[in-house]
């Protein structure tokens, strides 16, 4: 189904739809929602007649320079030369190019900016960045060089000078980077496009690449929430954890809402678990140094990372939570300067501000950062417990299945989750409150947007990698030690995602086998929703 914008509605999960291919290989299209073409061409017809010469006053951005030359007039008859002259002073950004779901997402939202009809940019334009996505052109944009001030200057000067058919901008088109013209030419486009008056600086303002930054990391760590109660879940089986922690009875004595939520799914997935009990923790399991036939001591209570969980993962829903408030504001939102409003007078007024600014954004990233990188911590801890058997109450050591010694188990996959939690770390150390000044103080406080959105993009991408881990090790635990817990079977809903895993994922019970595409398994196993997807069904869904 086609996206239609109009700058009032767009939803992250569209944005991702247009921004990601699905199952077949295929993105959505766009398109731009007719009533929003009119009023844009109205805009732009009466700018075109009324504000077009040399007599007007100043208005930034249409007959001024930028930034401190903003009292300087620019001619009409300069007017062309001068946009492109915009895009190439502003193009100076470094390092590798952004990954294409990023590209995609950032004209689809620019071009959503546009559709609010506070910008004022020809309607040409907009439907040459639709056209674009449509087309699979995709701008190489670089990652560096933006501090998210009058918005992603750099990078969105980059993708401008692809858009317009600059022949030092660069596209990739169907898989092959190129010239931009030679890839315009290709997809059928008119490779040149001149820009009018205030086009360049509507391109080019507004945190629009951290803000597509932002709609994909909040929309994969929301998809990581439920995963991660998966994970707790077949955490807490494989230890034959003590779930009175869980009880609705203790939330509502501390309501808030996600911790409650969590415990609620906590106790669906163990719905008629019977290994969760005494009878269960009196089996001797492989490593435990108890005698046959000596009952287990009471567990009384678990440590934090199986009791705690849910005031872990549930400030981090309502984090995200959050997060998708900003965002969804944003997505919707006039993000240039200056903005064009009617007067109310059959014309129209050109108003300065600063809506460009990408605090918002940077913040939102910064609380995204910080609350997955501790989603990933606790699920980690977790992990680390599966394989000591100190700790576990008696799971083979290293999870190891065959002839130890010969075969080691699997702790290095611990080591290597724990070396993405350090990262993780650092990169939730907020970026949003770090400023430099750049254009000679006229840009005197800096949101730093970009490198919030890249970071917090990171943390979530390792979180799904160390939940995908535990849910990989809590599958070798409980497989491990099947035979001899066989009375004791494992809730409904864990027992439907230990299936999930293992259609995809043999668990090693004849030796060390596993090696990294059983970690990428498993990780798509996370992003793709099978596993949640599994789940939900065998038990009619998770909060």
């Amino acid at each position: 189904m086609t996206v239609k914008i109009d700058g009032v509605k767009l939803k992250g999960d569209q944005v991702v739809r247009v921004a990601r291919p699905n199952a077949a290989g295929r993105f959505e299209k766009a398109a731009l929602h007719p009533a929003a073409r009119e009023k844009i061409a109205a805009t732009r017809a009466y700018i075109d007649r009324h504000w077009m010469a040399d007599d007007v006053p100043l208005m930034y951005g249409f007959n001024t320079g930028v930034g401190l030359f903003k009292d300087q007039r620019v001619a009409i008859a300069d007017m062309v030369p001068y946009q492109t002259k915009t895009v190439y002073a502003h193009a100076t950004g470094i390092g590798q190019p952004f990954a294409e779901d990023v590209t995609r997402a950032t004209m689809l939202l620019r071009a959503n900016a546009f559709a609010s009809n506070f910008s004022g940019p020809q309607v040409a334009l907009v439907e040459r960045l639709i056209a674009f996505l449509n087309a699979g052109l995709h701008p190489v944009i670089p990652e560096k060089g933006s501090v998210g001030a009058s918005g992603d200057l750099a990078p969105l000067a980059h993708m401008a000078g692809a858009v317009c058919g600059f022949p030092q901008a660069e596209i990739v088109y169907k898989g092959k980077r190129m010239a931009a013209p030679a890839a315009i030419a290709k997809a059928g486009l008119a490779a040149d496009f001149p820009m009018g008056a205030k086009d360049a600086s509507a391109l080019i303002n507004g945190s629009t690449v951290s803000l597509a930054l932002g709609v994909l990391a909040s929309h994969d760590a929301r998809r990581l929430l439920k995963a991660a109660d998966v994970a707790l879940a077949l955490s807490l089986e494989a230890m034959r954890g003590e779930l009175a922690a869980f009880d609705p009875r203790v939330h509502a004595a501390r309501p808030h809402e996600g911790q409650a939520r969590v415990a609620r799914n906590v106790l669906r997935l163990t719905e008629g678990s019977r290994r969760c009990s005494q009878a269960a923790r009196d089996v001797v399991f492989p490593d435990e140094t108890r005698a046959a036939g000596q009952p287990a001591a009471p567990r009384v209570q678990d440590v934090y990372s199986l009791r705690c969980a849910p005031q872990v993962h549930g400030p981090a829903r309502q984090a995200v939570g959050y997060v998708d408030g900003i965002l969804s504001t944003e997505i919707n939102s006039a993000t240039d300067n200056p903005l064009i409003f009617d007067d109310g007078k059959g014309g129209y007024v050109s108003i300065s501000g600063g809506h460009f600014h990408g605090q918002y954004v940077a913040q939102a990233m910064d609380v995204l950062a910080i609350a997955v990188a501790d989603l990933a911590s606790i699920s980690e801890r977790r992990l680390a417990r599966l394989i000591d058997p100190t700790m576990s109450y008696g799971l083979p050591r290293n999870l190891l299945a065959g002839k130890r010694g010969l075969n080691t188990g699997f702790a290095t996959v611990q080591c290597s989750l724990s070396a993405l939690v350090m990262e993780n770390r650092h990169l939730a150390a907020p970026g949003s409150v770090d400023s430099i000044p750049g254009k000679s103080n006229a840009e005197d406080h800096v949101s730093n947007s970009t490198w919030c959105g890249r970071k917090a993009r990171t943390v979530v991408e390792n979180a799904e990698q160390i939940i995908a881990g535990e849910i990989l090790m809590a599958t070798q635990a409980l497989s491990l030690v099947e035979g001899l817990a066989k009375d004791h079977p494992i809730g409904k809903g864990t027992a439907a995602a230990l299936d999930a895993v293992r259609a995809v994922i043999a668990p090693a019970l004849d030796g060390d086998r596993w090696y990294a595409t059983e970690m990428l398994q498993a990780l798509e196993l996370v992003r793709s929703g099978a596993v949640v997807a599994a789940v939900e069904q065998a038990i009619g869904g998770l909060e």
